[in-house]
């Protein structure tokens, strides 16, 4: 089924509520973007950079990430592989919200994944469990998902020009990316539903402060390697436990596997 305008999609009443419903997280997201417009201009990018990159690269724990490497003069390829590393769970949002938005046309599929974000991900899938099988109902989720991307979109961009424009004013011990991480821990509470994806969390955690003295935020990659690392071997252990239990006719025995 074709795609409703952009246009359309802004009247809409889902457009006004995934506004309101992204609005109380705004907070976060805006300290998080104010921060990582001080960090830009403390690493020392030229002002077209800071522009560019405010304004058009929405990704703000990659940026976080790849600031520091890019002021230490880091090799290019450490900052692509942290960058690249720190955003692999967009590969995991993309893959689900693929029956959601394979109506659009190629570009609006860009802009749609461009707009994406934790937070945006997470109250979509909330609110719309599964593909809408209507035109009224598939034109309701796109007015939603514009309304909450947007939504966030302009608080990232507006606190990081704001990050910018202040950040001789606003020293980096302030520690307002704080508010940001405290945003992104309640992502991750959200997201945590099984056994399994707590012991990889917990992991991961471990790991990184285990390797935080590591130089150029190494720690980031060590995490992840090692999140994903236990997490495959529990769930092959889990499916191996579980068809041993189907072979021996027990198959409530492999229940508590994760």
């Amino acid at each position: 089924m074709p795609a409703a305008p952009l246009a359309a999609l802004f009247r809409h009443p889902a457009f006004r509520l995934g506004v309101r419903h992204m609005a109380p997280l705004a907070a976060g997201i805006g300290a998080w973007g104010l921060m990582t417009g001080v960090a830009m201009v403390k690493a020392g990018m030229s002002l077209p950079e800071l522009l560019l990159m405010a304004v058009f690269v929405f990704a703000g724990s990659s940026q976080l990430a790849a600031v520091p490497l890019i002021a230490a003069a880091a090799p290019t390829w450490v900052v692509l592989a942290t960058a690249f590393c720190v955003n692999l769970r967009f590969i995991v949002f993309s893959a689900h919200l693929r029956p959601y938005v394979m109506h659009q046309r190629f570009m609006r599929r860009m802009l749609s994944g461009y707009l994406m974000a934790d937070l945006t991900y997470v109250l979509f899938v909330q609110r719309y469990p599964a593909p809408g099988d209507t035109p009224e109902r598939v034109a309701e989720h796109d007015a939603y998902w514009f309304g909450i991307c947007l939504a966030g979109w302009t608080s990232w961009v507006a606190t990081s020009l704001a990050g910018i424009a202040l950040a001789n004013s606003i020293p980096l011990a302030w520690g307002l990316g704080f508010a940001g991480i405290l945003a992104l821990l309640g992502i991750l509470c959200s997201l945590v539903a099984t056994r399994l994806q707590a012991i990889a969390a917990g992991v991961s955690g471990a790991a990184a402060v285990a390797a935080s003295a590591l130089p150029l935020k190494l720690d980031i990659l060590v995490a992840i390697a090692a999140a994903v690392a236990v997490a495959l071997a529990m769930d092959r252990s889990g499916a191996a436990r579980r068809a041993a239990s189907l072979r021996n006719g027990r198959p409530g025995a492999a229940d508590g596997a994760p």
